[in-house]
């Protein structure tokens, strides 16, 4: 063919029959392509590998993180300050301007180191595949590397083989493949070359081999009919590139914070500077300068410089909590959206359960027995109904059908570092545990059974038996089979009773069968195990070939599945309350999926949506079904991403947790993706926000505690930070505006000021620092959990924040004022103090009503009492502040710098008592405003809560 182009089918390989995937791919059964057709295949369809994104450089990341709004408007601060200080020079230093870029700067390193994340994605896909393949090209077996296979190359593939690319299986010997990564099927699939019907999800594909995925049983050929990025692989990849970076709730209401800001700075200096020409009469240069000078600053002043850092830093102690608490955050802002998560979709196999199949049931002669326990760790209770042990006939029989199944068995139980694993298929380690559970031993088994036979599992019989002499009578051979039951129950001619074994009656088998149907609808996998006797010589007689597999003896049925997580419904139950909807999305059985949902709570309808009726519905159908069903089962990547991007159409904010290759995109698209840390690959992890360390879904509910916490924690310093920054404002505004009614007049005619730009930018140099900082680590409500998400359309600023802050910003400037009033000769309140004393009075006020405040801030709702003394840091920020305040004022460089005088004790008793008041006050609006509530009911009640949010 010279390497043209191949003729594209109008069916899909999995439903083309063998000859004709062979004919469409230009190949041949058994000798494959040439060595030159699949050079040419080579250059004219490209190398077998996912295409990488450039890498951005790293300077770019770390210049990106200057771009946000908020950061912008402080460099600009910055550069303002500086210019005031080049014209002053009333400093040895631009202190200010320093300050604030040193808080940008700070900002901009940990925003780097948090949350700078290479778009690795892609690479771990390339890493999953496999290196080298084994294909067979001009009749000769050889080996080559993955990236050189072509459409057409016949694939050979054993037990242990990674998969190089899709293909069509042509020839199956008892083939299996782990797909859960891909598909979210628990169990191997075992794969066969008959052509399927219809069209079906790729869970359902039982002739198609997948690129990534790994053999576990058997071996086989197959066609290879897809390479590169058109790989179900690729098609991940692509996805992956395709969804877009989320911006975060905080990181919006950040910026349209920092552009409110923006021009609010803007407007205070032009308002401020006009209105002083205006009242003041100003017409001298020198005083017209000073005016200037002092707008500038005022704006400079209302720009909240710590508010950058304080986020930055509440978001990585909580990061460092939530490490505590075994989920790792890989991606900095995104922290805060677990608090506002509403829906948490999450995959069942490896996050609801552990992957690990474990056996539920035992059905013998005498009974049925029920063993507790999940995973493969050999511990749980073994019981019949009513919690008693098994006795008698029934224990008997249970020893005998669970040693058959741990003598016809391949895989091996492992314990390393106290976590236990299987090689080996799952199912058959799955019947290992089973044993150990019922006491068997397994270095005494294989010591007095040991094997000398096999007949191989093959999906044609759906049986493997095993051979093996008995060291207490060794003038016998033991046959040991499993299998389906069905199949293998039509091969016993007898039945264990007890200790003998009876005829099987036809009204016997209908019993069995119809137990088999109960075990099916409680969606466990069912195995069915027998035996017989060998004479000793019969070995070489029989051949050990599945003739062997006739008269047995049948021993019951083994009924398993990969169970909940012990913890998982603890957790489902926790999320409900704290009004987060649970949902399961998985590639597997939908049988499978209900019962699980069914068991942990997920769902009490036990409705289940496919992929395939997902296929079939329009968006507007699909945004009413996702408000409705909350399990969907055999859905492919495509599928997930619908769902999670219908879910945030709808207004939700999506917490999408998994650990396949094909959760990968969804985990990316949703608002917040959760990836399992033991289980998860690599893909998984990297496309996620937040990495489980211990596979935990229980960790994801702890993991949206903290998040809520911090974002409480937010509120609060946003709440302190603005009330204080607007307080300045006002006071500076009204001071101008009442100059004469508070008698505040300049010397000569000279400018008067209620405070001077130096004083304010020290104030919010002071405060905004330290006590916002603590606020950040403020300790979290005991209710938090007990209250609903925050809806996706609610800012971080809500009108009932924003009422408080300004009512705080005016007792604030009230409660100065009228200390400079009474301070100063004339005015409302007598005073006959000097201007630079009225001036420090006032200074000192202002500040001391914004560390009365920090107190305030913690809550909208409770009490500024309530937990007075949980927080340490808070008391050591005040004291701080204070003592760095007092050596403004006391010492003689610093009082020449911020033009101050000393005061008295009883000056500072007058202070604290007037900025006290904002405490009182806001004390008082809280008591009413929670008595407001209380009479409303509690609708208002919640209202509250969530407006609080302490």
């Amino acid at each position: 063919m010279n390497g043209m182009p191949l003729p594209a089918s109008p069916m899909p390989p999995y439903q083309q029959s063998i000859e004709a995937v062979i004919t469409a791919h230009g190949t041949h059964p058994h000798h494959g392509l040439s060595e030159a057709e699949a050079r040419a295949r080579l250059d004219s369809d490209g190398r077998n590998e996912l295409t990488a994104e450039q890498p951005v450089a790293e300077w770019r990341k770390f210049l990106a993180q200057f771009g946000d709004v908020l950061v912008i408007l402080l460099l600009i601060a910055a550069a303002v300050s500086t210019v005031l200080w080049l014209i002053e020079r009333e400093s040895a230093l631009p202190y200010e301007a320093i300050a604030i870029f040193a808080v940008v700067l700070f900002n901009a390193v940990m925003g780097y180191i948090q949350s700078s994340r290479a778009e690795s994605a892609v690479a771990a896909l390339r890493k999953m595949s496999a290196n080298e393949a084994t294909v067979m090209r001009d009749g000769r077996r050889q080996t080559v590397a993955a990236a050189e296979i072509v459409p057409g190359d016949l694939i050979l593939i054993e037990e242990g083989n990674t998969v190089p690319a899709d293909a069509r299986v042509i020839q199956s010997t008892a083939l299996q493949t782990a797909e859960a990564t891909l598909t979210g099927e628990s169990l191997p699939v075992s794969k066969d070359i008959a052509p399927l019907a219809a069209e079906v999800e790729l869970g359902d594909r039982s002739n198609m081999l997948f690129s990534g995925t790994a053999a576990t049983y058997g071996r086989g050929k197959a066609i290879v009919t897809a390479t590169g990025m058109q790989t179900e692989m690729g098609r991940i990849a692509g996805m992956l590139k395709e969804a877009p970076e989320e911006t975060t709730p905080l990181q919006k209401e950040l910026d349209r914070v920092g552009k409110i800001l923006g021009l609010v700075v803007v407007a205070i200096a032009v308002v401020m500077i006009v209105t002083i020409i205006l009242v003041q009469n100003v017409r001298d240069f020198s005083a017209l300068f000073d005016v200037l000078i002092l707008g500038v600053a005022l704006a400079v002043a209302a720009v909240p410089e710590g508010l950058p850092v304080v986020v930055t830093v509440a978001l990585a102690l909580g990061v460092q909590r939530m490490a505590k608490r075994n989920a790792i955050v890989r991606h900095l802002a995104a922290v805060e959206t677990l608090g506002s998560a509403n829906v948490i979709a999450s995959d069942k196999t490896g996050t609801l359960t552990k992957n690990e199949m474990t056996v539920r049931i035992v059905v013998t002669a005498s009974g049925r027995v029920s063993l507790d326990g999940t995973g493969y760790a050999p511990s749980g209770e073994v019981s019949v109904e009513g919690g008693a042990e098994p006795e008698g006939a029934l224990c008997m029989e249970l020893e005998r059908a669970l040693a058959v199944a741990d003598h016809a068995n391949n895989a091996t139980l492992q314990e390393c570092e106290g976590r236990w694993t299987v090689q080996g298929d799952p199912t058959e380690g799955a019947l290992i545990v089973a044993a150990r559970k019922a006491g068997l031993k397994d270095k005494a088994v294989a010591t007095r059974f040991e094997r000398v036979g096999e007949v191989p599992f093959s999906s044609e019989r759906k049986l493997m038996t095993t051979i093996h002499t008995d060291a207490e009578r060794q003038e016998r051979l033991c046959v040991f089979t499993k299998g389906a039951p069905d199949v293998l129950l039509a091969r016993c001619s007898q039945e264990l009773v007890g200790e003998q074994p009876r005829p099987l009656t036809e009204e016997r088998r209908a019993e069995i069968m119809a137990a088999n149907e109960t075990l099916a609808g409680q969606a466990l996998r069912t195995l069915a195990v027998a035996e017989r006797e060998l004479p000793a010589h019969a070995l070489q007689a029989a051949n050990v070939d599945e003739s062997v597999e006739q008269e047995l003896v049948f021993l019951g049925l083994i009924g398993m599945i990969d169970p909940p997580r012990d913890e998982a419904k603890q957790a489902v139950a926790r999320a409900r309350s704290a009004g987060i909807r649970p949902m399961m999305i998985t590639g597997d059985h939908p049988k499978t999926a209900v019962v699980i949902a069914a068991e942990l709570g997920i769902t009490s309808d036990e409705r289940v949506v496919t992929g395939a009726e997902l296929e079939q519905m329009s968006d507007e159908t699909l945004a009413q079904t996702v408000r409705e069903v909350s399990v969907y089962a055999r859905v492919n990547p495509e599928h997930k991403l619908r769902i999670v991007k219908a879910l945030q159409r709808g207004g939700a904010t999506v917490a999408m947790t998994g650990d396949g290759v094909n959760d990968a995109p969804a985990l990316k698209t949703a608002d917040i993706g959760v990836a399992m840390g033991i289980t998860g690959t690599d893909v998984s992890k990297q496309a996620a926000d937040v990495v489980l360390t211990d596979d935990n879904f229980a960790t994801i509910v702890a993991a949206v505690e903290e998040g809520r916490a911090i974002f409480a924690n937010i509120r609060k310093f946003l709440r302190y930070l603005l009330s204080s920054n607007i307080g300045e404002v006002m006071t500076m505004l009204f001071g101008v505006l009442l100059a004469q009614v508070i008698g505040l007049h300049g010397e000569g005619g000279a400018l008067a000021l209620p405070l001077l730009a130096t004083q304010i930018l020290w104030i919010n140099l002071v405060t905004d620092g330290a006590p916002a900082l603590a606020l950040a680590i403020d300790p979290a409500d005991a209710g938090l959990m007990l209250r609903p998400p925050r809806s996706r359309s609610e800012g971080v600023l809500t009108r009932r924040m924003w009422l408080g802050i300004f009512f705080i910003g005016a007792i604030m400037a009230t409660g100065t004022l009228l200390v400079l009033d009474a301070a100063l000769p004339g005015g409302l309140i007598e005073g006959a103090g000097t201007m630079p004393y009225a001036q420090t009075m006032a200074f000192t006020t202002l500040m001391m009503f914004q560390l009365f405040n920090v107190f305030n801030a913690r809550s909208d709702e409770q009490s500024a009492f309530h937990g007075l003394f949980q927080n340490q840091w808070l008391w050591g920020a005040v004291g701080l502040s204070l003592a760095l305040h007092a050596a403004v004022i006391y010492l003689p460089f610093l009082q020449n710098a911020f033009s101050t005088v000393s005061l008295s004790a009883g000056d500072w008793l007058r202070c604290a008592a007037v900025a006290s008041s904002v405490l009182w006050l806001r004390e008082l609006s809280k008591i009413i405003a929670r008595a407001r509530a209380k009479i409303e009911g509690p609708a208002s009640g919640q209202t509250l809560h969530m407006e609080g949010n302490t």
